[in-house]
């Protein structure tokens, strides 16, 4: 598991807590290091849960539930099919929209959210023009309101995090000018694998883009002045237990 410290523009999240607001973001790859007690209590108090895709609902419902989190989530280009129509509706609040969710379902972030374009639809290939719409979409919702970003997608933005010479791993254009109309303070995506990327944090003119493929933990610091390692790195986490075969 992954751990981060991230500047925070707005000092005031997190001062009821006395402490940073923290998120732990998942995707892609079910972190079994989680499945411990001892693991979970290592890294509470947990804010956020939040999902950038490509994780079974049941699991996702199961990380929130364990640390006593409120879920924040997109969908992947692999959340299709049975679990997604009956077992998520059951466990799950709705994703994370590009119009954005606000403090009541996000423990006091806004957050805007860039699915798998055309999941809802069983689309398996990816569309720039879709993701052209989700951004177009998110920066009209973004009008008149004064509050910090964050970003969940589950693709990255072209040139940050992503794979160029990869069609199905490549950015998308449309989330780049989002990127750079918005300047979200803090950018999550999964997609990518970590051994594939050139590094797990770029920085897009000062927005931190965060690989968050696996399970990563994030302090957001009003304090801080750049990203940094957390505290995560200064403890002990216990492997999982080893599976019979």
């Amino acid at each position: 598991m992954r751990s981060f410290i991230v500047p925070w523009p707005d000092p005031s999240l997190g001062r009821e807590l006395g402490r940073p607001f923290r998120i732990l973001a998942v995707s892609d790859d079910e972190d079994r290091a989680l499945d411990q007690d001892v693991n979970r209590a290592t890294i509470q108090p947990v804010d956020l849960v939040v999902g950038c895709g490509d994780l079974a609902p049941d699991y996702l419902a199961f990380v929130a539930d364990a640390l006593r989190s409120q879920v924040a989530y997109v969908r992947g280009n692999h959340d299709r099919g049975a679990a997604w129509l009956t077992g998520a509706r059951k466990n799950l609040p709705p994703p994370i929209e590009p119009a954005g969710a606000g403090p009541d379902r996000t423990g006091g972030l806004w957050l805007v959210g860039f699915g798998w374009p055309g999941v809802e639809r069983g689309d398996a290939q990816p569309n720039e023009r879709s993701a052209w719409l989700q951004a177009i979409r998110a920066a009209c919702g973004r009008a008149g309101r004064q509050r910090p970003l964050v970003v969940l997608s589950h693709v990255p933005p072209a040139g940050y995090g992503d794979m160029p010479g990869s069609n199905y791993h490549r950015g998308f254009r449309g989330y780049r000018w989002f990127l750079r109309r918005a300047r979200p303070a803090l950018w999550l995506h999964g997609h990518v694998h970590p051994a594939a990327a050139d590094a797990a944090v770029v920085d897009a003119d000062g927005t931190p883009v965060v690989n968050v493929t696996g399970a990563t933990l994030l302090d957001l610091d009003p304090s801080a002045t750049e990203v940094r390692p957390g505290s995560l790195a200064s403890r002990s986490v216990t492997p999982p237990a080893a599976r019979s075969t």
